[in-house]
């Protein structure tokens, strides 16, 4: 038979539509898509602590997506379509509607036009990611990730929230900080990614050691602590950024 004669056939497979859809990894997408929403409608209540929480539990479903799908062999273009989109949802449009709610509203156009540069942000670094697939180096990401983003908006909210910050006194140094996290998003500096770390493999008996004593650490107080991780990452894409300039004008 010939190619061409292959792809008119109607017993090809290639013609046949594919029906149904993997169950298990879009619902943990479904589960970040209403994890986003319900921090939405959270923060219009005047629930922020709650709408902070749920942005990081949909940064929790986001983490678990992606690996069942791959351990449990249910990758599909629908779910990378799907999880672009719940991203898009959960830490783009959610952050910066409860960051708006939050302390932003106050400030009129400028309020909005911060929280409208991290939606845009977060649009264009996922708009990038899916294009620079299979084409870049996987230990790294270029930009700071949308998840981490939102992490960096929703932290603030739940430590102001938590020990009582007053978000008027500070309302335009939010716009900055929200305005900040969406142009790292579009930036080219590189921040490690953890995928080529081995969860398989042995470790040092002290790296185990340090992962509990850090989680210790951030059960005394996890909004804070997690937080301040958030914040240690997002400045370390700049840092290693003017390391390696310096190394290079060195040479």
């Amino acid at each position: 038979m010939k190619e061409s004669e292959q792809h008119n056939s109607p017993c090809s497979d290639v013609n046949k539509p594919h029906r149904g859809v993997y169950l298990l990894p879009n619902l943990f997408t479904t589960g970040a898509l209403f994890s986003g929403f319900y921090a939405v409608i959270a923060s219009m209540n005047g629930q922020f602590e709650a709408a902070a929480i749920a942005i990081f539990v949909a940064m929790l479903f986001d983490g678990l997506d992606g690996r069942v799908a791959r351990l449990t062999n249910t990758q599909s273009a629908f779910g990378a379509e799907y999880d672009s989109l719940a991203d898009m949802v959960s830490f783009g449009v959610a952050p910066a509607l409860v960051a708006f709610n939050w302390a932003l509203a106050d400030l009129g156009k400028l309020g909005w036009f911060a929280a409208f540069l991290y939606v845009a942000g977060t649009a264009l670094r996922l708009a990038r990611f899916n294009t620079q697939i299979g084409s870049v180096d996987k230990r790294y990401f270029i930009g700071l990730p949308s998840p981490a983003a939102a992490a960096l908006v929703a932290g603030l909210i739940w430590v102001a929230t938590v020990f009582e910050w007053s978000a008027q006194d500070i309302d335009y140094l939010i716009a900055v900080y929200v305005a900040l996290a969406g142009v790292l998003m579009v930036s080219n500096v590189l921040y490690y990614s953890f995928k080529d770390v081995d969860l398989k493999g042995k470790v040092p008996f002290v790296i185990l050691a340090a992962i509990v004593l850090a989680i210790a650490i951030i059960s005394i107080s996890p909004s804070l602590f997690l937080w301040l991780l958030v914040v240690i990452y997002a400045i370390s894409g700049p840092v290693l950024w003017i390391v390696r300039r310096k190394k290079l004008s060195s040479r």
